[in-house]
């Protein structure tokens, strides 16, 4: 029975250490001291424990996604849409944007729990949640119109990993930024440029973003040749170093077609501008654009193609008839008076 000393019926601890020793306040102390605590301990290793399962069904999925078995599971509408890739080519890309959703889905995860565990702790201690839950609506909403900067953040946060802008590893160009991506959270997104400089660009600020790492690359390189040049060997030559690298073994899996060559881009004041174009894996058109440099370079030194050089053209203008023309007289030399010349 519920007495004075421990009204709350379901204080058994209390009640019991009251009818043993009949002192009410070490019956207070003991529902305080040890009832309290142990319900609390409870409450948060019955989170932790939730929390650890629901990461375990989190990497479970994110694993059968980037693996690219769930596509029976996907089919059946039970996973989303996303994770629908048919192309070997693009498997690895397929496992970063598991990995990133995953990343997303546990700190989800672990707000969503923290928040009950918070709210259950709070009910055990005798205060009642109910204006608690009220007060948190309303302060969410005060947060709302005071932080909008930050539920932006949030929001194209969100977007951008449910859209697959980009994920870990990409190298993508923010604006702000280019680099390597590091990390992609709710708020900001890190990146690492070329100089190991960390970039961290707010999610809300990304007006724009360029990935080079989606699906496939191209390698476009402009090759200058002298304005003597013949056009149709200097074509007949890149075409034929495009297609020696295509065939080597150490490049060919990094060269998804036949090379192109498409021919003269524009005249600079040099000499011109002849492109060629390689259709490469991600983030594998730099070291491909570096090769092709070097062997273009030696077949042109053995083939004794001009590679132009910064020209200046100087007219020395003449008089109609042909003469140059006249130097002026020289200025008369002042007198020792300092009158002038005659």
């Amino acid at each position: 029975m519920p007495s004075e000393a421990c009204p709350d019926s379901g204080d058994d601890l209390c009640l019991y250490v009251e009818r043993v020793t009949g002192n009410e306040w070490l019956a207070k102390a003991s529902n305080w001291v040890i009832a309290k605590p142990l319900s609390i301990l409870l409450l948060v290793i019955i989170g932790l424990v939730v929390r650890w399962l629901l990461y375990r069904v989190i990497d479970r999925i994110a694993t059968r996604a980037a693996s690219g078995s769930i596509q029976s599971v996907i089919a059946r509408g039970k996973v989303p849409q996303m994770f629908l890739e048919h192309n070997a080519a693009v498997a690895e890309r397929r496992q970063q944007r598991a990995e990133t959703m995953g990343g997303l889905l546990k700190s989800i995860t672990t707000g969503i729990v923290a928040t009950i565990v918070i709210f259950m702790v709070v009910a055990e201690l005798g205060y009642n949640i109910a204006p608690l839950i009220a007060s948190a609506g309303i302060i969410g909403v005060a947060l709302g119109f005071g932080a909008q900067s930050l539920v932006k953040d949030f929001l194209s946060g969100i977007f951008m990993i449910l859209e697959d802008q980009y994920g870990v590893g990409d190298v993508v160009d923010l604006g702000a930024a280019t680099g390597t991506i590091e990390a992609v959270g709710l708020r900001v997104t890190r990146l690492r440029d070329i100089d190991g400089t960390v970039w961290y660009v707010r999610n809300g600020e990304i007006v724009a973003v360029g990935n080079m790492s989606q699906n496939w690359a191209r390698t476009v390189l402009d090759i200058p040749v002298a304005f003597s040049e013949n056009l149709d060997r200097v074509r007949l030559i890149l075409a034929e170093v495009a297609h020696g690298l295509w065939e080597d073994p150490e490049f060919r899996p990094d060269i998804l077609e036949e090379p192109e060559v498409w021919g003269v881009e524009r005249w600079d004041p040099d000499g011109v501008i002849v492109r060629v174009v390689l259709k490469t894996a991600p983030l594998q058109q730099w070291s491909v654009a570096r090769e092709m440099r070097e062997r273009i370079k030696e077949r042109f030194d053995a083939e004794g193609v001009e590679i132009p050089l910064p020209q200046r053209v100087v007219w020395n203008r003449a008089e109609p008839g042909g003469e140059p023309a006249p130097a002026p007289p020289p200025r008369p030399e002042p007198s020792s008076d300092g009158s002038g010349g005659d």
